[in-house]
C-alpha cells in the first residue's frame, strides 16, 4: 500500500468517525424540543426591530447630568410581534455611560410587554451586534486563510471542532448528569486527537504533539485535583454556579466541574504550544540530521523555554485584563491584597492560571523528549514510515 492511498483512507476513516459521532448530535441539538426557553440577559418578549425613523432628538436633564435624546420609530422583524411599529425614547429615563447615536436602517433590541388592557408597550434593550459579529468572524476567516492558506482552513475547521466539542458533547453530557471532568477529559482528548491531525496532518510530528498534549493534559488534571483540594475550593467562587445548581436541583459536583474547566482553558494554549515544540525538534533536526538526541533536546529546549515564558506571561496578563475592573474596584477600597487571595473567586483564578502553567511547563519537555526520539530514530522505521507520516508536512 502506497503511503498516499494509506492517507486517503485515512482521511475517510477520520471522517467516518467524526460524522459518527457528531451528526447525531447535530441532529438531536437542532430537533430538541425547547420545555422552556430562558434569555439570558435579556426579558421575554425581547425582539429585533429597526429604526424607520427619527421622529425627534435633542438635549435633556437627568439630575445634574445634561445629555442628548432620541424618539425612534422602530418596527419589529422578527418574533410574535413581527411588523408592529412602536415609538421608543433613546437616552429620556436615564443616565446612559456613553450615548451612541442611532441612525436610520440601525438595528435594535426592544422589548415588547402588554398592559392588562392588552395595549403593547415597547422599550430600549440593547444593540444589535449580531452582524458586526459576523462581520468580524468574516474578516478572521479571511485574514487567516489570506495569511496560512491551506493551513488557515484546516485551522477554522479546527477552531468549529472545538466549539462543536464543547456545544454537543461536553455541555450536554454535563445536563445529563455524568461528571464534568470524565466527560471534559473524554471531549479533550477527542479534540486533540482530531483538531490536530486536521490542521497539520497526518505526520510525525503530530504524532508527537497529540502525544505531548495528552500527557501534559494528564499531569494538569492531577495537579488540579491536588490544588483545588488542598485550597478547599467548592466550585462556587463564580456566581452562576448558584443558578446552574438551582437549575440542577444541586445534583452536578460543582468541584468536579471547576476541574473541568481548568482542563479545557490549559487546551486553549496547549495544542499551540506542543506544535509548535514539535516542530522546533524537526526543524532542527532537518538542518542538521547528525546530532546526538543530547543536542538536538537541548537546542530545542533553548527555543521552548523562550516560549513558554511569553505563553505563561500572555495568560496572566490575559487574566489581569479580564479582571481589570475588579483590580480597579480593589484599588479604590484599599483592599489587603494578602486577605484578598482568600476570596475563593480570587482563588480559583490564581490555581487555574498557576495550574494551567505548570501544565505548559511540563508540555515543553515532554513533547521536545517525544520528537527528539522519534526524530533520531525516524530513519531506522523503515515500512512503518509509510504508515505513521513524514516528520513533517
Amino acid at each position: 500500500m502506497t503511503r498516499k492511498t494509506f492517507m486517503t483512507i485515512l482521511r475517510i476513516a477520520a471522517v467516518a468517525v467524526l460524522a459518527a459521532v457528531l451528526v447525531p448530535k447535530i441532529i438531536d441539538f437542532v430537533s430538541k424540543d425547547k420545555i422552556e426557553e430562558t434569555m439570558i440577559g435579556y426579558s421575554t418578549g425581547t425582539e429585533i426591530g429597526v429604526v424607520d425613523e427619527i421622529l425627534e432628538e435633542g438635549e435633556i436633564t437627568l439630575g445634574e447630568v445634561t445629555q442628548p435624546y432620541q424618539v425612534l420609530l422602530v418596527t419589529v422583524q422578527k418574533g410574535e410581534y413581527t411588523g408592529e411599529r412602536f415609538e421608543i425614547e433613546y437616552g429620556t429615563r436615564q443616565i446612559l455611560n456613553e450615548m451612541i447615536h442611532i441612525d436610520e436602517g440601525d438595528r435594535l433590541l426592544i422589548t415588547v410587554s402588554s398592559t392588562p388592557d392588552g395595549t403593547l408597550t415597547a422599550h430600549f434593550t440593547d444593540f444589535h451586534r449580531g452582524n458586526s459579529m459576523l462581520l468580524l468572524f468574516g474578516f478572521f476567516v479571511a485574514v487567516s486563510i489570506l495569511i496560512s492558506g491551506w493551513k488557515g482552513v484546516r485551522s477554522i475547521i479546527g477552531i468549529l471542532l472545538s466549539l462543536a466539542v464543547i456545544i454537543l458533547i461536553i455541555l450536554p453530557g454535563i445536563q445529563e448528569g455524568k461528571d464534568p471532568l470524565a466527560v471534559s477529559i473524554f471531549g479533550t482528548s477527542f479534540f486533540v486527537a482530531f483538531s490536530l491531525y486536521i490542521v497539520y496532518g497526518w505526520t510525525v510530528k503530530t504524532h508527537a504533539a497529540v502525544l505531548g498534549s495528552l500527557l501534559a493534559l494528564s499531569i494538569t488534571g492531577v495537579l488540579a485535583y491536588i490544588f483545588v483540594n488542598h485550597a478547599r475550593l467548592t466550585g462556587y467562587g463564580d456566581e452562576n454556579m448558584f443558578y446552574i445548581s438551582q437549575l440542577t436541583q444541586n445534583t452536578l459536583d460543582v468541584r468536579s466541574l471547576l476541574l473541568a474547566g481548568v482542563l479545557i482553558g490549559t487546551l486553549g494554549v496547549l495544542d499551540d504550544l506542543v506544535i509548535a515544540q514539535a516542530s522546533s525538534v524537526f526543524e532542527l533536526y532537518r538542518n542538521n540530521p547528525g546530532q546526538s538526541f543530547k543536542i538536538l533536546f537541548k537546542s530545542a529546549m533553548n527555543i521552548g523555554q523562550d516560549h513558554i515564558a511569553a505563553t505563561v506571561n500572555t495568560l496572566v496578563l490575559a487574566y489581569a485584563g479580564a479582571s481589570l475592573p475588579m483590580l480597579l474596584l480593589f484599588s479604590f477600597r484599599n483592599v489587603n491584597y494578602g486577605l484578598a487571595i482568600n476570596l475563593e473567586f480570587i482563588a480559583e483564578e490564581l490555581v487555574r492560571t498557576m495550574v494551567g502553567s505548570l501544565g505548559l511547563f511540563a508540555a515543553v519537555p515532554i513533547t521536545t523528549a517525544l520528537a527528539s526520539v522519534i526524530a533520531i530514530n525516524y530513519r531506522n522505521f523503515g515500512k512503518l514510515k509509510t504508515y505513521i507520516g513524514p516528520l513533517n508536512e
